[in-house]
This record gives C-alpha cells, structure tokens and sequence, in this order.
C-alpha cells in the first residue's frame, strides 16, 4: 500500500476510533478504552500532532496513558469489550460465516483476546489524572 494512502487510512481510522470512544463514554453496550487505544495506535503512526492532542485530552488522554502505564482498564471498559467480542463473534459465528473452520478460528481469537484484555489490571477509580507526555515528532 502506499504510505500517502496508508498514512490517510490511519488518520481517517483513528478519527472514527476516538468517535465511537467518545460515544462509548455516554452508550453503556460501546467500550471506550479499545477504541482510544485504537485511536493512539492508529495516531502514533500517522500524526504526532493527533497523538499529542489525544493522550493530552483532560478527559479522553488519562483512558490511554493509565493503560499504557501500567495502572489497568476500568471495569466497565473490559467488561463491555469482552460483551462486544462475543456478541459480534457470536452473531458472525451463528449466522454469517458458513464454514466450521473459520467459526473454530473466529471463537479462538475471541476467546484469546477476552483472556488478555480479562489479564490487563482493573483501573483503581481512586487513581488521578496522569500527566500525559507528548510524543515528540522525529522525522
């Protein structure tokens, strides 16, 4: 793929991971920390300039920068991940995809990126706000 396109992929990407964060904020079935983590990836390798702006957000940065820290998800955010893994690979799974390998692959990866995100720390409410630091552009 070519870098231009690849580089506009990622932005239009990250774009729509932090939407649908901020959406999951006020949707109790829509995980916010998967997406704004999706969003940072997404950033740290499209646009120093979004990165900074996200992980420095009063409100969205601290999902991020508690996770990438160390110090866990909230409750809420791996509770409401794993609803979604399994109620997207369930629907995929029963219905739309037919044949038994792929839905033995698709319960797998399911069931692999439940236990990790189960794994992760459970974020301490009582935490505060962390400095974020800025991703400083090198190129």
């Amino acid at each position: 793929m070519n870098k231009r396109i690849l580089h506009y992929f990622l932005i239009g990407f990250g774009w729509i991971s932090v939407v649908l964060g901020v959406v999951g904020i006020f949707l109790p079935l829509l995980p916010t920390t998967p997406f704004l983590l999706l969003a940072a990836a997404c950033f740290v390798r499209s646009s120093p300039r979004f990165y900074n702006w996200l992980v420095q957000h009063p409100k969205l940065g601290n999902y991020i920068i508690h996770y990438l820290e160390g110090n866990g998800i909230p409750l809420r955010g791996k509770i409401m991940a794993i609803t979604m893994i399994w109620v997207t690979m369930g629907i995929s799974i029963i219905w739309v995809v037919p044949v038994w390998w792929v839905k033995w692959v698709l319960a797998a990866i399911g069931l692999s990126v439940s236990i990790y995100i189960a794994r992760q720390p459970t974020l301490n409410s009582d935490l505060p706000a962390i400095e974020a630091r800025p991703q400083h552009d090198d190129s």
